[in-house]
């Protein structure tokens, strides 16, 4: 048996040789899992065999940028060249830089009126409420604060969040981010869901987690049952490749949406893994039997240590052309650029309107074809 060859698991997806005698009801324990990840490279290269090039990302940005792999996210690794390996092992490309590459591309600490809020848009604002991931997905926008202790939250930081927000009714909208919320306990995340919902003027509280990709386990029935009382709770994952669908992936899905939870797929172009209409199309049918909908497709932030993975931003409008007329409409996604320095959020479409002729708009449907749209309204009178 290979080494990155999977062992059969009952009603599960495969799992890396390695863990194979772990029982079943460890194995599905979310605790054991975030316990026992992978996070040094001599652990790592017991399991996979490395290139030369991920050698030089992991020894280069051990410092900067540190990895962790859940036992259930490594095991969905391939050889070279895998959508998950590539998400999640460092590499030699994460060296590579431009002119403008930024370590905070959103703007997000230039906007902070307190410590660990961002408030970039008018009625929403962002919550950072850990510093850890199980998986740090080497496209990460945060890359300056995640895995790093030092920007953990304390408890007189969440108070001055919980402050600001009292103070400024304009906010009506918090999005639960870090990290991943959900590392945290159930008993703190009802905490801050907690103090939340005492804010008379928010009205929805989101929950921003990739833990359906990367750690399933961690959607238990006690936690859906903990943060149901909370509704309205979206919650935002963020699955990239087919790779990640598995059944243990789809059943944390159909988890949220039993429980009341409206979620949503946040993926983001990568060059290599994703930058094709079919393996988005492939994706984004597969979220919706499991009811997520495909919500945005982003353009990958110039985060430092993220060129080799951008693509041009033509790529995502010619898959959002290829989608149009292919998919039905509740599993496109918005093709959005989250701007730098805290510009927020612009969509593109691909452009569809030919030509003008006087009143007529002629435009190009999905199938390529010409159709002609008369712009003449009658007057009132």
């Amino acid at each position: 048996m290979s080494e990155l060859q999977a062992t059969a698991v009952q009603g599960g997806s495969p799992r890396h040789p390695s863990w194979s005698a772990v029982p079943d009801e460890t194995w599905g324990d979310w605790r054991w899992q975030m316990r026992h990840r992978i996070t040094r490279l001599d652990q790592l290269e017991q399991l996979v065999t490395l290139t030369d090039q991920e050698r030089v990302g992991i020894e280069a940005r051990r410092h900067e940028f540190p990895f962790a792999i859940t036992p259930y996210y490594l095991s969905l690794i391939g050889e070279p060249g895998c959508p998950v390996r590539t998400q999640a092992i460092p590499h030699g490309d994460e060296l590579i830089r431009t002119p403008w590459d930024l370590e905070d591309p959103l703007g997000e600490d230039e906007h902070s009126p307190v410590p660990i809020l961002t408030h970039r848009y008018p009625d929403r604002a962002l919550l950072y409420v850990t510093h850890t991931c199980p998986v740090y997905c080497r496209h990460c926008t945060r890359q300056r604060k995640v895995g790093d202790a030092d920007s953990a939250p304390d408890r007189d930081m969440l108070l001055a969040a919980y402050a600001y927000l009292r103070r400024t009714p304009q906010v009506r909208d918090v999005l639960v981010s870090g990290g991943d919320p959900l590392s945290l306990s159930d008993a703190k995340l009802c905490e801050i869901f907690t103090e939340l919902r005492a804010v008379p003027s928010i009205e929805v509280i989101r929950l921003c987690t990739r833990n359906p990709v990367t750690l399933p386990q961690r959607i238990t029935s006690q936690l859906l049952t903990a943060l149901r009382s909370f509704h309205p709770v979206f919650v935002s994952t963020h699955f990239n490749h087919p790779r990640e669908c598995t059944p243990e992936a789809a059943h944390a899905l159909e988890r949220f949406a039993d429980h009341g939870f409206n979620v949503g797929n946040q993926m983001v172009l990568l060059r290599g893994i994703n930058d094709d209409s079919a393996t988005v199309e492939k994706l984004n049918r597969w979220l919706v039997r499991h009811r997520c909908r495909p919500y945005y497709m982003f353009q990958c932030d110039p985060v430092t240590g993220t060129a080799h993975l951008r693509t041009p931003v033509s790529a995502g409008v010619d898959i959002m052309d290829a989608l149009r007329g292919t998919l039905s409409g509740i599993a496109i996604p918005q093709l959005a650029i989250d701007l730098p320095r805290g510009g927020g959020k612009i969509t593109l479409s691909p452009e569809r309107l030919v030509r003008r002729e006087g009143t007529k708009l002629v435009f190009r449907s999905g199938k390529g074809d010409e159709h002609v749209y008369v712009d003449d309204v009658p007057d009132d009178g």
